[in-house]
């Protein structure tokens, strides 16, 4: 059963495929079982890709791209900006698109929101990438009830990544209620 991420956002399936761990950080990672596992992903009903440009430094998306080739049109392609700066983020989603060979990400997420940078300038400078049409969606990622209320405040958020576990349960006291309220996917 397909859902939105967010009020607008795309429709995506209850599982999404990470490709973190095809950056080596759980150990040697091989970019052709990478590829082998995301064409599966995908034949298996998985609509969502997610990576980021700090993955590997960029190795990661570019894997990523090369196992989309010639099926763009079957996945919801989302990737992550490490930093908030404006001129930062829009670099960074320029190095993102070529990395991973496509024209638009469908999500673009604030990997970690920067302490340096108010939340509403990141944002501003992420909306301006949507206007550009070099993204479809924004996200957050590990961002408290406030600053989500607060990006939220600048340009529609479609979905916010934090750990939620049997061991991380916080979530469900303060962040779970405000996406509940705003319409923001978890």
């Amino acid at each position: 059963m397909n859902r939105r991420l967010g009020r607008d956002g795309p429709e995506v399936g209850p599982l999404a495929f990470g490709a973190m761990s095809f950056a080596g950080y759980y150990g040697a990672a091989e970019e052709a079982e990478g590829i082998r596992t995301i064409h599966r992903a995908i034949e298996s009903g998985i609509t969502l890709i997610d990576t980021a440009e700090g993955y590997g430094d960029g190795r990661n998306e570019e894997m990523v791209g090369r196992a989309i080739a010639g099926r763009r049109d079957e996945v919801v392609l989302a990737t992550k900006a490490g930093r908030g700066a404006p001129a930062y983020l829009r670099a960074a989603i320029e190095g993102s698109l070529r990395r991973l060979a496509v024209d638009h990400v469908d999500v673009y997420y604030l990997h970690r929101v920067d302490a340096q940078v108010p939340i509403e300038e990141s944002v501003g400078a992420m909306a301006e990438l949507v206007e550009r049409g070099l993204v479809r969606h924004l996200g957050l990622s590990e961002a408290g009830p406030q600053t989500i209320r607060r990006a939220h405040a600048v340009h529609r958020i479609a979905a916010l990544q934090s750990e939620y576990s049997l061991l991380q349960r916080e979530p469900e006291r303060d962040v779970l209620p405000v996406l509940r309220e705003l319409g923001i996917a978890y």
